[in-house]
């Protein structure tokens, strides 16, 4: 104490002292928060909701919806969550892997399947993250999907942008797996597309050995498929990557294939042509980092626009998938976890006199290259939740002994994804959506005041 006392009078320790503060008010904890509900009560008077400190990032197949058939607990969740003139009481997100339309349409139809109105800024699809990947917007890229994908590429940002189906007008003698779709003519190639730059995949496409076909021939000529393939394969174009997915549930009983098999398939194939790995330049959708900042980000506006004052310390993540939902908001987690420890060693360091103020890590510097197109997060944890409707089979039991999980659980991660037990256990197991929501407003002692 009387080390600490002497530094608040030395000139050299104000700026240590400044940056201790402001760390202590951004990493307040329940008292805090406490201090916060009853401020608000008092302005806002005895019949209104506590400001919330917390958001909620709902998946959406699995959890609301199972193919286009609703699950009865998600109406009776979202009941809980909006008040009586229909405006939500928390920030809530909508994260999907789904990939194959617009945000305003997905919007439309969970406004339809839950009751309450939902506007596109609570929707996140999973090529959202793209906006941020500016330096390819200006650039000419091949979209892959189903769908509208040259408005969904557009919507995103891109300005220049060649389907599957473009490039299959302008070199008909390429697609030739169908011998129904072969040129029943000799033909020529109409070269009237530019070189493509980059490729973005949006979902699984209908036709995968066209898609296949194409994506791979682009990728071995460097974009311009006038050209035969190169003989050497160092590099390949920038290749962007949404929905990791290997499966998700619809109405059958069993899983379905999603677009993280088609990439498996693309990856596979890259590899046997030419002996090396196909690399991504970016892998969006959960369980991707990318994917849950973006979210928070979401979380943050959400809350700004409601005027609410508290900043949003804890985040829940509700899904059906523990190698997506629960993977991705594990990892998240941990990130935050990584985030808060090295600023408060960095000023504990500055506090003992072992630091400088330069040791104070800046933002910029902390963060990775895509962060710099958002505010730095204000969450602290990012917590997981489990339901039993969708892909979760309740009646597999997990692992007990984490040593042995990786021996005995099949990764359905990507494969640039490393598996690790830890980050596909769930914070808590419930058996549906509603369930959870009660479960939340009870950890986080959210209600209307009496």
């Amino acid at each position: 104490m009387e080390k600490l006392e002497r530094s608040r009078n030395r000139p050299e320790k104000r700026i240590e002292m400044k940056a201790f503060t402001a760390l202590l008010r951004s990493s307040s904890g329940v008292c805090s928060r406490h201090v916060q509900r009853v401020a608000a009560l008092g302005r806002c008077g005895m019949c209104s909701k506590l400001e919330p400190s917390f958001g909620l990032l709902f998946d959406i197949d699995g959890v609301l919806v199972r193919g286009k058939t609703p699950i009865p607990a998600a109406k009776r969740a979202f009941q809980k969550l909006v008040d009586a003139k229909g405006q939500f009481v928390v920030p809530v997100v909508f994260v999907t892997n789904a990939g194959n339309c617009l945000r305003q349409k997905k919007a439309d139809q969970l406004s339809h399947i839950l009751g309450v109105p939902i506007s596109q800024d609570q929707v996140m699809m999973s090529h959202s993250p793209l906006r941020m990947f500016k330096k390819y917007h200006d650039k000419y890229v091949l979209v892959s999907g189903q769908g509208p994908v040259l408005d969904i590429a557009k919507n995103v940002g891109f300005t220049n942008v060649v389907s599957i189906d473009m490039l299959r007008e302008s070199f008909p003698l390429l697609d030739m797996v169908d011998h129904n779709r072969r040129p029943k003519l000799p033909s020529s190639p109409v070269v009237n597309l530019p070189r493509v730059e980059a490729v973005v995949l949006f979902g699984e496409p209908i036709r995968w050995e066209t898609n296949l076909q194409l994506i791979v021939d682009v990728l071995l000529t460097n974009g311009n498929l006038s050209n035969a393939y190169e003989s050497r394969h160092n590099a390949h174009l920038p290749l962007l990557a949404c929905n990791m997915d290997l499966m998700w549930m619809a109405e059958a009983h069993s899983p379905r294939f999603g677009h993280g098999t088609f990439m498996v398939c693309l990856e596979s194939i890259y590899k046997k042509i030419t002996g090396q790995d196909l690399k991504y330049e970016a892998l969006m959708g959960k369980p991707s980092e990318l994917t849950y900042h973006f979210a928070e980000y979401l979380i943050r506006e959400q809350a700004a626009e409601r005027g609410w004052r508290q900043p949003i310390r804890s985040l829940y993540a509700v899904g059906d998938n523990l190698m997506t939902d629960i993977y991705g908001a594990n990892l998240y987690n941990r990130y935050l976890e990584d985030r808060l420890a090295r600023k408060t060693r960095a000023v504990a360091n500055m506090v003992t006199g072992t630091g400088t103020p330069t040791t104070v890590p800046q933002e910029e510097d902390m963060d990775n290259d895509w962060e710099s197109e958002l505010a730095s997060p204000s969450a602290t944890s990012c917590k997981s939740i489990l339901v039993c409707t969708g892909v979760y089979n309740p009646h597999m039991e997990l692992p007990k002994d984490a040593n042995q999980c990786i021996k005995e659980t099949v990764f359905h991660g990507h494969r640039d994804f490393r598996f690790d037990p830890a980050l596909v256990e769930p914070e808590k197991i419930v058996q549906d959506v509603d369930a959870a929501v009660e479960l939340i407003f009870e950890m986080e002692k959210f209600g209307t005041a009496v």
